[in-house]
């Protein structure tokens, strides 16, 4: 019965944290929702021997795998659905410069990781994945499948997006703006037969190579892409339904697997946390606005294309300010689909450096 009050508690927390500007609000609503019911004052805090407080962690609320292997097949087609071909295509001439400023910020921001790697709670998998630029909700979703502590990864990277959010208006109004150019972010149309059929790759990859990990959003997000690229989808993506199920999904499983010990974990982590999210905005406005204005780029263009997250209210802001929308676009998403691809070697490398450390 305990599903009743969560799936009443989600939507309800989702609406309040929506109306006050909180990026993800759905999958941030689910997280909290998820710690409340986990770290709840019956479930264990009043065990008398080691047999109850077992007993208390056995019952403790979970979702079924499949349900979150589901999910991540519906961000990754959410993923795959936002490659623009008119985007990649007006940027052709650029195409050099506009690789090296998404390398470049992706370098930057896992150098930030490593540093928060060495904290004593968090570890080179998890500290890496907690801050790299690549998508918050996607890498939330994988982060587990890729060895790394999802608890850790998703308040990080969610902290560095609305860190990111707030003071974006602070920024855009102090750097000068060129003249706006190219196309929004286009919405698509809600299409289930699209979505399911792109979403059944993944769970059917997972299934066949289960050794390979994070194939349930990465087949998806592949297949949806080609067919975004090609015209075969013909704009079509997530219903927004099923989009905010989904989201609703990935942070309920992030939220249902705290406990209190690792609330007390994640606490410690923050203050560096914290500023390593600073440092690192700075870092990669440091690195892409130079790198940008190789391709005529202006500084807040720059800013805005390399900034570390929060992709919705960057496009939003470089409308409202009349920035390059099209080369903001392509380098964001570029570095998003880059980073999810690269994710799986990445958590493979630093594991075996962790192993056999020289």
């Amino acid at each position: 019965m305990v599903w009743i009050p969560i799936a009443a508690a989600v939507p309800l927390l989702a609406f309040a944290l929506d109306a006050v500007g909180l990026p993800s609000a759905t999958l941030f609503a689910a997280l909290l929702v998820g710690v409340v019911v986990s770290v709840r004052p019956f479930a264990g805090r009043f065990a008398r021997s080691r047999a109850e407080a077992a007993d208390a962690d056995r019952a403790r609320v979970r979702l079924p795998e499949s349900a979150n292997r589901l999910a991540q097949a519906c961000v990754g087609v959410l993923i795959g659905a936002l490659v623009q071909p008119s985007a990649l295509g007006s940027l052709a001439s650029d195409w050099l410069v506009v690789l090296a400023a998404t390398v470049a910020t992706l370098l930057v921001s896992l150098a930030a990781g490593a540093l928060l790697g060495l904290h004593r709670d968090v570890g080179a998998v998890t500290g890496s994945f907690a801050l790299v630029a690549g998508g918050a909700s996607g890498l939330t979703a994988i982060s587990k499948d890729l060895g790394a502590d999802q608890r850790v990864v998703a308040v990080v990277q969610y902290l560095r997006v609305l860190v990111i959010v707030v003071s974006m208006p602070i920024v855009a109004g102090t750097l000068p703006a060129g003249e706006g150019t190219g196309a929004e972010l286009a919405p698509g149309h809600g299409n289930l037969l699209f979505t399911v059929l792109c979403a059944a790759v993944g769970v059917v990859l997972a299934r066949l190579l289960p050794r390979v990990p994070a194939l349930s959003l990465l087949g998806p997000m592949v297949l949806s892409a080609v067919l975004t690229v090609t015209g075969v989808a013909h704009g079509a993506t997530a219903p927004a339904a099923v989009e905010q199920v989904a989201y609703a999904i990935i942070g309920l499983q992030v939220g249902l697997s705290f406990t209190r010990e690792s609330l007390r974990s994640v606490r410690r982590v923050l203050p560096l946390a914290i500023t390593l999210v600073l440092v690192l905005i700075v870092a990669t406005a440091a690195v892409g606005i130079p790198l940008l204005s190789l391709a005529g780029a202006s500084p807040l263009d720059g800013y805005l294309a390399t900034t570390p997250g929060g992709l919705y209210a960057v496009l939003a802001t470089a409308t409202s300010t009349g920035a390059d929308t099209t080369l903001i676009l392509t380098v964001q998403i570029l570095r998003l689909l880059v980073m999810l691809l690269l994710a799986p070697l990445i958590a493979t490398l630093l594991s075996k450096r962790m192993r056999h450390p020289r």
